[in-house]
């Protein structure tokens, strides 16, 4: 489980600080106030840009612990900086990599309860990890993209991959 939970969520995490920096050399290189891309929202009813990185951090974060048999550590939501958003993403890999191979071990059945709405959900950790964390984690990073490359900054699918 190890090989499905972390290395790829930390890949993910990589990518997203790396387009956090060109959309901060976007707006200025072109004289864009940095709030208008950290406010701005797909639709009115969607989070805006900065709370769907903090999201993505957060569902990477939760499921390295949880999957881990740990309880979760809780990151407040205070940035308001691109610089603040890079410390955010660096903070929870450097979280997500304090955890060894081995507290995976037995995740893929391990009992996880979240709240839903209100309700104690539990389920095997395998499921917990692809039908809720995974889409979770990926919707709001790929959301995060979505919303620079709406606005202009030049990013295309190989960064949002991570490839080289």
């Amino acid at each position: 489980m190890y090989d499905h939970i972390i290395p790829p969520m930390d890949r993910t995490l990589g990518a997203l600080s790396a387009i956090l920096a060109k959309a901060e050399a976007h707006c200025d290189a072109r004289a864009v106030k940095p709030e208008a891309l950290l406010t701005f929202r797909l639709y009115p009813d969607m989070f805006p840009f900065t709370r769907q990185v903090q999201l993505a951090c957060d569902f990477a974060a939760r499921a390295a612990a949880r999957l881990a048999g740990a309880e979760p550590k809780g990151f407040p939501d205070t940035e308001v900086t691109f610089a603040e958003l890079k410390a955010r993403i660096a903070a929870v890999r450097a979280y997500m990599a304090e955890f060894p191979a081995s507290a995976y071990e037995a995740a893929a059945t391990r009992p996880v309860t979240i709240k839903l709405r209100g309700e104690d959900m539990t389920m095997p950790g395998a499921q917990y990890l692809t039908m809720y964390s995974l889409p979770q984690f990926h919707f709001h990073a790929a959301t995060a993209y979505n919303i620079l490359r709406h606005n202009g900054v030049e990013v295309g699918k190989r960064d949002f991959m991570g490839a080289a």
